[in-house]
């Protein structure tokens, strides 16, 4: 087996039965706010077109997902390997751009192509992709992988019923706007970012001491940002406010951290040879000097990218929608949304209050509980937003249903809020489509059934996580001050009163195993 990196969390796995290409990127993405980091263009996208016999694409997000890309360098015939996923959007997506050759993979079964097996774990929660995200496993006999890219499997034990791999490939950088984004003193900024790659890195460690396999591939990040007005938020920030944490980066905090795992680098052009137990790992686009270069003076690469890359950006721009006068686009999005709304009871209460967005010249509420769009009349908020007009417009005209994919993650826009996060909020901006609404909504009340209940130290706790469901038996620990937290995204929990610490909503049940004890022994009155 032979793999070759293509940049971000692209990847062209050769096998004896065929060839897959994942999740290929040039970008930029995001409105022109993500390039992958290194510059990947100098791969042979052709050839790697011609040769592909499969294409796999993990999920929608555009730094995973690149149409142009694909329209210009994979054909239309060739073999797609589709998550199931609960909503079609993806397959949507990909027949829009002519292909047709479909291969569905359910959930945890293998795909046999000769000596080639395969298998897809896809994940549906509303934070995953949104409502899809996925993990491809790999074995065709000499050698076995698991490429995870930036997907966060809840249950290991099932995805890793296809096997131990020998090479793992996952993601260690963020993929999130806070805190960057947000109105906040510059030391709350920087605090909070370090809180952030600090639980970058617990997640991305505890995924790797779970799955344990012998050599680990860091990727699916960091990206570049070389527009100019987001350049400065590049890897760990140019003033320390900002949660990128390069492929170098973690490779240290892994050797310290866990250093029985052998870590390699993982870049557009790296070539890992894989058989029956030897490995080798080499760079065909990169010298060992320019590798020093990029990552020892990233800052002087990143300049040289942006001075290079102008043009992308003007193209870009250019093909944003003409901004919409402020009547017409709130006419527009009160079409759209309030429909929306009035399915989104769980949503509507879980935000519970109006959410101010001003957008160039309009400024107007979206009212949750209320299921109304109107304009803001000076009512208190506890969140507000500033967005660009023509970034709207734009996902306007393109029926956008994930703004995560689009405005959220370009950075291009202002947040603020005077609580903790909600996350109520984003969900409904992610699921902007009736299939997503009444999907989130069906699996949010199914989350409420929460009344098996597990042992933990000294605590008797409810066995599923609030926020995603993952068995805390697993990835729960509790500190000495009775406070639980959950690796899978580092959400803490005050188990003394049930209180949520990383956000509004989501709730803990739990007692002290000698409570529990005591209210079993006390007769009944």
């Amino acid at each position: 087996m032979r793999i070759t990196g293509l940049g971000h969390a692209g990847m062209f796995i050769e096998t004896a039965g065929g060839n897959i290409i994942c999740d290929p990127v040039i970008g930029p993405s995001f409105y022109g706010s993500w390039f992958p980091f290194p510059d990947n263009r100098g791969l042979d996208w052709e050839r790697l077109g011609r040769e592909a016999d499969f294409l796999y694409i993990s999920h929608r997000h555009r730094d995973h997902f690149d149409p142009r890309l694909l329209q210009r360098y994979i054909r239309t015939d060739i073999e797609v390997l589709l998550p199931e996923y609960p909503t079609d959007d993806l397959e949507q997506d990909i027949r829009a751009l002519g292909y047709h050759n479909i291969t569905y993979a359910p959930a945890g079964e293998i795909i046999q192509r000769g000596e080639l097996k395969l298998m897809i774990t896809p994940l549906r929660a509303p934070s995953d992709g949104p409502i899809g995200d996925s993990s491809l496993s790999v074995d065709d006999g000499t050698a076995s992988i698991l490429n995870q890219n930036d997907s966060h499997p809840l249950d290991l034990e099932k995805l890793l019923t296809f096997g131990k791999p020998e090479a793992y490939f996952t993601q260690v950088s963020g993929a999130i706007w806070w805190p960057m984004v947000y109105d906040l003193p510059q030391d709350a900024k920087q605090n909070f970012a370090r809180l952030k790659r600090e639980a970058q890195n617990k997640r991305a460690m505890y995924y790797i001491e779970k799955v344990d396999a012998p050599h680990v591939f860091p990727m699916a990040g960091p990206p570049m940002f070389l527009r100019d007005d987001l350049f400065r938020y590049n890897g760990w920030g140019a003033d320390d406010d900002s949660i990128f944490t390069d492929q170098k980066q973690f490779l240290a905090h892994l050797k310290e951290q866990a250093p029985q795992y052998d870590g390699h680098l993982f870049l557009p052009g790296t070539v890992v040879e894989m058989n029956h137990g030897e490995m080798s790992v080499t760079q065909s686009l990169f010298t060992d000097a320019e590798i020093a270069r990029i990552f020892d003076d990233k800052w002087g690469y990143l300049e040289e990218q942006r001075a290079t890359r102008q043009q992308e950006l003007r193209d870009e721009e250019a093909s944003r929608a003409p901004v919409l006068p402020p009547e017409e686009m709130l006419a527009e999005l009160k079409a759209w949304w309030e429909p929306l709304l009035k399915k989104s009871r769980t949503i509507r209460l879980g935000v519970g209050g109006p959410v101010r967005m001003t957008i160039g010249e309009l400024d107007l509420v979206v009212d949750f509980p209320k299921a109304k769009v109107r304009e803001y009349a000076g009512e208190d908020v506890e969140f507000w937003y500033t967005i660009p007009a023509d970034l709207v417009s734009t996902n306007i005209r393109d029926h956008e249903i994930d703004w995560s994919n689009s405005i959220f993650l370009s950075m291009q826009f202002s947040a603020g809020r005077k609580g903790k996060f909600n996350e109520f909020i984003y969900t409904f901006f992610k699921c902007l489509s009736v299939d997503r609404i009444e999907y989130v909504e069906n699996w949010y009340q199914e989350q409420t059934d929460q009344t098996e209940d597990a042992e933990i130290g000294d605590w008797i706790v409810q066995r599923r996580c609030p926020h995603l469901r993952a068995d805390l038996t697993r990835t729960g620990r509790i500190d000495e001050d009775g406070v639980l937290t959950c690796s899978m995204h580092d959400w803490k929990w005050d188990l003394k009163t049930g209180r949520c610490l990383s956000t509004q909503g989501h709730p803990i049940r739990a007692k002290k195993v000698d409570e529990v004890t005591e209210e079993a022994l006390r007769p009944a009155v």
